[in-house]
C-alpha cells in the first residue's frame, strides 16, 4: 500500500454495508487507527482482518497526530476508522486530516456509510439543499445556535442520543414552532430501524409515550 492516510467508513449497523474496497484497504495497510479498539475489533474479526490497531479518539487525538504523521512520512500506510460511519462526521478525523494536508501527505477517502444520508433521503423533506448540524451544544451556546437556526430555510439535520431526544424536540417546539415538519430516524440499518414523521408536537407526544431507544438522526424542515 502507498504511504498515505486512508479514511475508511464502516457500517452504522448492518455489517453487509461494508464495501469490498474497505475490507481490502484495512487488510493491506500497515496500521488501523480506531476510535474504540474493542468495538472495531469485532468488525475486523468478522472480516478476518488482522492488521494492528491503535486507539485514536477525541480524548487523545491532539497528542497522537504528530506521531501518526511521522509514521506516514516514514513510509507507512495508515487507515482511520470510527466506531460507525465515516470518520470526521461527528467523530475524530478532522485534526489528523488537516495535519496530513499541512504536511503534504496524500489522503484517500473511501465512500461508504453515513447515518444522515439515508435519514435525509427517507424523511420526505426537501433534500436539494440542507445543512448538517450534528450534535447541538449541550449547554453553552445552545440557545444562541437554536435562535440562529430558527431562521434557517434549508432542511436541517441533527444527531441526538436517546436520553436527550425529548429535550431537543422540546427546544425545537420553542424555537421553531410546534407545527414545523420533522422526521426522526433511529437504529438505521439495524433490526429495529424506525422512522417517525410528523410535526414537532406530534413527535414529542410519540416519544413521550414510547421512551426513546437507540441512536437518532433528526431531520427538520426549514423555515418557510
Amino acid at each position: 500500500m502507498k504511504s498515505k492516510l486512508y479514511l475508511v467508513p464502516t457500517p452504522i449497523g448492518n455489517l453487509e454495508d461494508m464495501t469490498f474496497r474497505a475490507v481490502k484497504v484495512l487488510k493491506e495497510v500497515d496500521l488501523i487507527l480506531a476510535e474504540d479498539t474493542r468495538t472495531s475489533g469485532k468488525l475486523l474479526k468478522h472480516f478476518e482482518i488482522t492488521t494492528h490497531m491503535h486507539s485514536h479518539h477525541m480524548h487523545n487525538e491532539h497528542k497522537t497526530v504528530d506521531n501518526i504523521v511521522k509514521r506516514i512520512q516514514n513510509g507507512e500506510s495508515v487507515a482511520l476508522i470510527s466506531d460507525a460511519g465515516t470518520p470526521a462526521i461527528s467523530d475524530p478525523g478532522f485534526l489528523l486530516t488537516r495535519s496530513c494536508i499541512e504536511n503534504n501527505i496524500e489522503i484517500e477517502c473511501l465512500p461508504g456509510a453515513t447515518a444522515f444520508v439515508p435519514a435525509l433521503v427517507n424523511s420526505g423533506l426537501p433534500n436539494d439543499k440542507f445543512v448538517f448540524e450534528g450534535f447541538l451544544p449541550v449547554k453553552k451556546g445552545r440557545q444562541t445556535r437554536l435562535t440562529f437556526l430558527a431562521e434557517e430555510t434549508r432542511t436541517m439535520i441533527f444527531y441526538e442520543s436517546p436520553h436527550k431526544l425529548l429535550k431537543t424536540l422540546t427546544n425545537f417546539a420553542e424555537y421553531f414552532g410546534e407545527n414545523r415538519p420533522i422526521s426522526v430516524s433511529r437504529e438505521l440499518t439495524k433490526l429495529y430501524e424506525e422512522t417517525v414523521r410528523g410535526t414537532v408536537a406530534e413527535l414529542i407526544e410519540h416519544f413521550t409515550n414510547k421512551p426513546p431507544k437507540g441512536e437518532f438522526v433528526i431531520v427538520v424542515g426549514g423555515k418557510k
